[in-house]
């Protein structure tokens, strides 16, 4: 791996002074780390800030990167604005990395900075990621899918810079909850948020409140965790009716990562 560590690190600087869009992810929070050892001051992590980022997420975020000590700043984005994203078709992601990319490309205009990265790994399908056209259209660079480094492998990189990371959960936005052709609304992701806060609250790692319009919910839970969930059902099913839901489901095959 040190090899494709090297070509990381080259691809970094041939790119240099560059924005970096971090979510708090795995695979951002490992590029914002590497850049910001190779290149200082000359990398910025860009934050899309919007209602389906959790409140919970954007502040781990920012801590991070506080520990780092890597520039970080918050940009709001408006993909709520566009009929074609509340409407929640399949490709609504695409919508979302497209507004996001407008957004830090005005910014690398206005600042002088030369590229703009994101983090794809060389595991993620390009065909079948949405958000992988809106960067193609924006000449967005996916540094650690260039270097070919795998998901493993940024974790285990992860790992090596000490990053909390590194054996995180995917965490996909509040969108993802909410099935397609469903509408988005911020009142539908607000519940969706204080759901997943009361599971997170009773132990759970690994899980999903789906959205069940008008206001029902289906609670996925990780196979491994299921066991614990035997005990907890009741006080899951009340603490959801407690934030506003009315139905609430358990879905007895549980959370497959698969499924977003």
């Amino acid at each position: 791996m040190l090899e494709k560590i090297r070509r990381l690190e080259e691809l970094l600087r041939a790119h240099a002074p560059l924005l970096v869009a971090y979510s708090g992810g795995v695979d951002s929070t490992c590029l914002l780390a590497v850049a910001h050892q190779a290149l200082g001051d000359s990398v910025i992590g860009v934050v899309a800030d919007s209602p389906s980022l959790p409140r919970r997420a954007l502040a781990a975020a920012l801590n991070v990167a506080r520990s780092l000590g890597a520039r970080v700043e918050v940009i709001a984005t408006q993909e709520f604005e566009n009929e074609r994203y509340a409407s929640n078709p399949p490709n609504r992601c695409y919508y979302c990395k497209a507004e996001l990319f407008a957004k830090m490309n005005a910014l690398a205009r206005e600042r002088g900075f030369s590229a703009i990265a994101y983090g794809e790994n060389a595991d993620d399908p390009a065909h079948l990621r949405p958000g992988s056209k809106a960067a193609a259209e924006f000449a967005v660079v996916a540094p650690l899918r260039e270097a070919g480094l795998t998901k493993a492998e940024v974790r285990e990189l992860s790992r090596v810079y000490g990053l909390p990371t590194a054996d995180a959960p995917a965490q996909p936005c509040l969108s993802s909850r909410i099935p397609h052709g469903t509408t988005v609304t911020r009142e539908a992701l607000g519940l969706i948020e204080r759901g997943e806060e009361t599971v997170r609250a009773l132990g759970f790692r690994v899980f999903r409140v789906r959205y069940l319009a008008p206001s029902g919910a289906r609670v996925q839970i990780a196979p491994e965790e299921m066991q614990r969930l035997a005990g907890l059902r009741d006080q899951v099913c009340q603490g959801l009716r407690q934030v506003g839901f009315g139905v609430v489901e358990i879905d007895p095959k549980g959370y497959r990562a698969f499924s977003g």
